[in-house]
């Protein structure tokens, strides 16, 4: 007689536990399901980076274009690589040139060259929003980065902003007082999603962590790439909108 309390209790305790993992797995069922990432179509954005030998898909209705105008490499002495042949007249669009630098001693001739593009495209009847520097700039360099801001700023007549490529791992991981300085140089940052032709995996723990980013800026996407908008993003104070890379069609 002295066992009996014992298995009632034994079995009102597994009778409670199947209760609780019933109403666990009820309550997982009634989780809205995480929208799957879709494909990023250009047709459903209107800014877009635009390397030399692509060409927009027919159809395509751009108001901003970055437009890579030149590099500096990092092999040989430093100088500005154009990698444009001509100038086109581009009416409504607004045009961001882009320098791609992998280094940052530029000399004179590099200042001289990159000023000299921005007002050829100027006057050539383009309506030039500014310059942008596309520099691989790793987190912990971003306080030397933004003095060499400083002085590109210093130098670029006030007409023209000033735009930077940044990595997601900036808003992560920054020091708040380099990226303090940094918006009081830049006007925008132009956050990469992408490496090469692919979406970084787990960028939405990235995002996570923009609420204190105080910077104006973009989220860079590469075309066709996997994309499912981070929360953060519909509510945040600073965010501008989105840039597609395009690629090159396959022939």
């Amino acid at each position: 007689m002295g066992q009996v309390p014992a298995i009632l209790l034994v079995r009102v305790a597994a009778v409670r536990w199947s209760l609780l993992l019933a109403l666990w797995l009820l309550a997982a069922c009634q989780q809205p399901a995480q929208p799957a990432p879709s494909k990023v179509k250009a047709s459903d954005y209107d800014a877009f980076y635009l390397w030399p030998g692509v060409r927009p898909a027919k159809g395509l209705q751009p108001e901003t274009l970055y437009l890579l105008d030149g590099e500096v490499r990092q092999d040989g002495p430093p100088e500005f690589v154009p990698l444009r042949m001509g100038i086109p007249r581009l009416p409504g669009k607004a045009l961001w040139l882009v320098v791609r630098t992998e280094r940052l001693d530029w000399t004179e001739a590099i200042y001289a060259a990159v000023l000299r593009d921005l007002r050829q495209w100027e006057t050539s009847g383009n309506r030039v929003v500014g310059l942008q520097v596309d520099f691989d700039a790793a987190t912990r360099g971003i306080n030397g980065y933004a003095g060499f801001l400083t002085d590109l700023r210093r130098r670029l007549p006030r007409q023209w902003h000033l735009s930077v490529t940044g990595l997601m791992d900036w808003s992560a991981h920054g020091d708040p007082r380099a990226l303090a300085k940094l918006s009081e140089v830049v006007d925008e940052v132009v956050v990469q999603t992408y490496q090469g032709k692919t979406t970084i995996p787990g960028y939405e723990k990235y995002f996570q962590q923009m609420g204190r980013f105080s910077i104006p800026f973009r989220v860079a996407l590469v075309e066709g790439g996997a994309w499912q908008p981070p929360p953060v993003l519909a509510s945040h104070r600073q965010f501008r909108g989105y840039v597609v890379f395009l690629l090159a069609p396959v022939p």
